[in-house]
């Protein structure tokens, strides 16, 4: 839905209507019933009026979603609110994310470089740390702008790009930011799709995944564990793919999920398996989706969350609470 909040005030200040506007601009009724509506005028409609009032078009109208999470995303975003869902999100997405692949920053330091814009963290971390932490937060920002389009790979493609542009790798002929692998790679000993086969196994996916008319958050857990197998992107996957998850959540209209540094062993377990046993890495992101409820009723930010599937909890199961060791240090999606 489109608010014109923007436009009924500056139709106030010049002290016409809609009636009048469309009189002066020669606009149809269908256009003034698709404001009245709140539904998308055409680009060119947009700049007429905006030209006629004088206005930046970018102040006359703005998306306003039915999904409530995504919607106070928006707002919060738009003014930067500070202590509120956009703030921690962004904090606590940003460091687990980078963390698990290996960043130095603490999450304090994240905190402190979102919050205050600034760098103050000591020596001894790399300039690429810092790089991909304000890259993330952009790369956040531009999963709330877009979160309701379809999922393509040009989105998936630009996500890449804004987390790894100027980053060192970025300086390497062979290294493609924004774009498809162009040497092979194997992770945990497992062969990933070749590059001449990336874009046909990526295009099949998004096709399987896009037909779907129901979307459940155990199909956006499938979507990312399959990326995740297909290891489209020289460096940056598992961060690439955590992304497309938030974006397909807020696009659906479910709860996100975290994938907490300090779960990242039964994570790695759960995409390592995913093909003889899916369990383990839908009960690690359904744990990491308590993660994001609890954070909205600390922020008493109303919410329903519904699940199709009964969940195991293996999170609690002692008998396997140590995988550290079978896991560790043989298996990074990044």
């Amino acid at each position: 839905m489109i608010s014109y909040e923007g436009l009924e005030k500056a139709l106030k200040e010049k002290g016409i209507g809609k009636t009048e506007l469309s009189t002066e601009l020669g606009l149809s009724s269908r256009t003034v019933a698709k404001i009245a509506k709140g539904e998308k005028l055409s680009l060119r409609s947009i700049k007429k009026i905006a030209e006629y009032l004088g206005k930046d078009p970018n102040l006359l109208l703005k998306s306003v979603s039915d999904n409530k999470i995504l919607q106070l995303l928006r707002e919060e975003k738009e003014i930067k609110l500070p202590g509120g869902l956009y703030n921690e999100l962004q904090v606590r997405m940003t460091y687990n994310s980078n963390h698990i692949e290996g960043s130095k920053l603490s999450e304090d330091q994240t905190r402190h470089i979102f919050e205050t814009d600034t760098v103050d963290i000591g020596d001894g971390v790399p300039v690429d740390d810092i790089l991909e932490t304000v890259h993330h937060f952009r790369a956040i920002d531009y999963v709330i702008d877009i979160a309701e389009e379809e999922l393509s790979e040009d989105i998936i493609k630009k996500l890449h790009y804004i987390i790894k542009h100027d980053t060192k790798d970025s300086t390497l002929s062979w290294f493609a930011v924004g774009d498809y692998k162009k040497r092979a790679n194997v992770v945990g000993g497992r062969a990933t799709s070749k590059p001449s086969e990336v874009h046909k196994h990526m295009e099949a996916l998004l096709k399987e995944y896009n037909f779907k008319e129901i979307v459940t958050v155990e199909d956006i857990i499938a979507l990312h564990a399959e990326f995740e197998y297909i290891h489209p992107f020289q460096d940056g996957n598992g961060r690439v793919g955590r992304l497309v998850a938030l974006k397909e959540c807020l696009r659906h209209n479910i709860i996100p999920f975290f994938i907490e540094d300090s779960k990242k062993n039964y994570y790695y377990r759960g995409l390592k398996e995913w093909r003889n046993e899916k369990g383990w890495l839908i009960d690690t992101c359904l744990d990491g989706q308590d993660t994001f409820v609890k954070l909205l009723d600390i922020l008493e930010i109303e919410h329903e969350l519904e699940r199709e599937c009964n969940r195991v909890d293996l999170l609690a199961n002692e008998d396997i609470m140590n995988v550290s060791d079978a896991v560790q240090g043989i298996f990074e999606y990044d």
